[in-house]
């Protein structure tokens, strides 16, 4: 089993930054491709980023393209997700999720992710 812990939320100014974190404890991770979901008030679940086991494949939502950034830091097990220019749009629970299933090929659908974590919240005030 994996178990997965995020970090980082909270409240954030529009136009502000935050960066969350997640790491996973368990098993080493290292080989398995990482992802990022979020889920707002009333809305779906919806695929945020993604990143490979290398890091050479990082998909994203077109709503977050150019100011939210994957890593990962297989040594520490860890993803991380830089967001800037945050809008209130961006409010929702953030979860990380491993497939376990892939190493290269980055997936969007939750129903390819089988491990996540509870969440953080992060709140973007206008």
């Amino acid at each position: 089993q994996v178990q997965l812990v995020e970090s980082g939320g909270g409240l954030v100014r529009a136009g502000g930054s935050a960066k969350l974190s997640c790491a996973a404890s368990g098993r080493t991770v290292s080989s398995y491709v990482m992802g990022w979901f979020r889920q707002a008030p009333g809305k779906e679940r919806e695929f945020v980023a993604a990143i490979s086991w290398s890091g050479a494949s990082t998909p994203y939502v077109d709503s977050v393209k150019g100011r939210f950034t994957i890593s990962r830091d297989n040594a520490k097990n860890t993803v991380y997700l830089q967001m800037n220019s945050l809008k209130p749009e961006d409010t929702a629970v953030y979860c990380c999720a491993i497939s376990s299933r892939y190493s290269h090929y980055t997936p969007r659908s939750a129903a390819e992710y089988d491990f996540w974590g509870q969440g953080t919240q992060v709140t973007v005030s206008s």
